[in-house]
């Protein structure tokens, strides 16, 4: 069995199962390169990426990089990798950086190509209502997320499942699709196909895409809520202050209530939509911690704001 020579780039903790997997391997995981350490916390504390802290564990040589370009792609270039990998790093690998590698690069991408091309898929399947998604490992190209597909599952996405849940998922099963695809590249088995079906686009999330429009259907108010959990973050603005919203469901027998307008039934709190009322269950106020949604809602004033603004 041949063995390849490997340089891995990615980030976030998404990543992690997919390095992880390659580095127990047969193959020779050479380098890491991952973005450079940044402040986290209240306090600002300067943090390796998880990738970086999982590499320093396995003793691989790491290139911290928030760019891959200059002093990155000659590094890059110095390990004379066979392959690169690619998984959520969260930058473009351009010229001459793509050529570098013998056999190019490859990306795991958690979405089923073509549809969901971008920064978001995990987040924007949700917020779309998909019912099916998975993942891609595809042949690394200049245009975005446009390669042919070496390899791909599907899965489907639970009701209540939030974007953090199912890209948990997602990686560890896709990790498992990566490495077979490196094998396969590796013995000289691996076809790669052109995508097929329509492009859909998945940009970066901003906190704005989180702000909650009450004014959509219930459905849609959900969907947005679990695609924006945690990151960004779902949000609505009553009293002034931002209250962020962590979990919600359609409350399908409760009374109409006109949109944005919010309600203590019983022991629930209801928020109107253009259908049935949203239920919120966890909610996070500015400036206390994260409570039951009812709990919240009896703290408050009694002539307080009960519309969304």
């Amino acid at each position: 069995m041949t063995s390849l020579r490997l340089v891995f780039a990615g980030s976030p903790a998404a990543a992690v199962p997919s390095l992880a997997t390659l580095a127990a391997s047969r193959h020779e995981v050479a380098a890491v390169v991952t973005r450079e350490d940044s402040p986290q916390g209240r306090r600002g504390i300067l943090t390796p990426t998880p990738v970086a802290a999982l590499a320093d564990e396995l003793g691989i040589a790491t290139i911290k990089a928030n760019r891959l370009a200059g002093d990155a792609t000659e590094a890059i270039t110095a390990v004379q990798p066979d392959l690169g990998v690619i998984v959520a790093y969260g930058g473009l690998v351009r010229e001459p950086l793509l050529s570098a590698p013998r056999l190019g690069w490859i990306n795991l991408h958690f979405s089923l190509l073509p549809r969901w091309r971008g920064a978001a898929p995990v987040q924007r399947s949700i917020i779309a209502g998909d019912d099916l998604t998975g993942a891609t490992v595809f042949q690394l190209v200049p245009e975005l997320d446009a390669g042919d597909v070496f390899g791909q599952f599907t899965q489907s996405i639970g009701s209540h499942e939030t974007a953090g849940h199912l890209l948990a998922s997602l990686s560890d099963s896709g990790a498992e699709l990566l490495a077979r695809v490196v094998d396969a590249i590796a013995d000289g088995d691996a076809r790669a196909e052109p995508q097929v079906g329509d492009v859909t686009l998945a940009p970066k999330l901003t906190l704005a895409d989180g702000n909650v429009d009450f004014t959509r259907p219930a459905h849609d108010v959900v969907n947005l809520i679990r695609g924006v959990t945690p990151e960004p973050g779902a949000f609505t603005t009553l009293d002034g202050a931002r209250l962020k919203i962590l979990d919600a469901a359609i409350a399908r027998d409760a009374p109409r209530l006109e949109p944005g307008r919010f309600s203590l039934e019983g022991k629930i709190i209801l928020v109107g939509t253009a259908t049935d009322p949203v239920q919120l269950v966890t909610v996070h106020p500015a400036g206390r911690k994260a409570m039951a949604a009812g709990d919240w809602w009896r703290g408050r004033p009694a002539d307080a704001a009960v519309v969304a603004e």
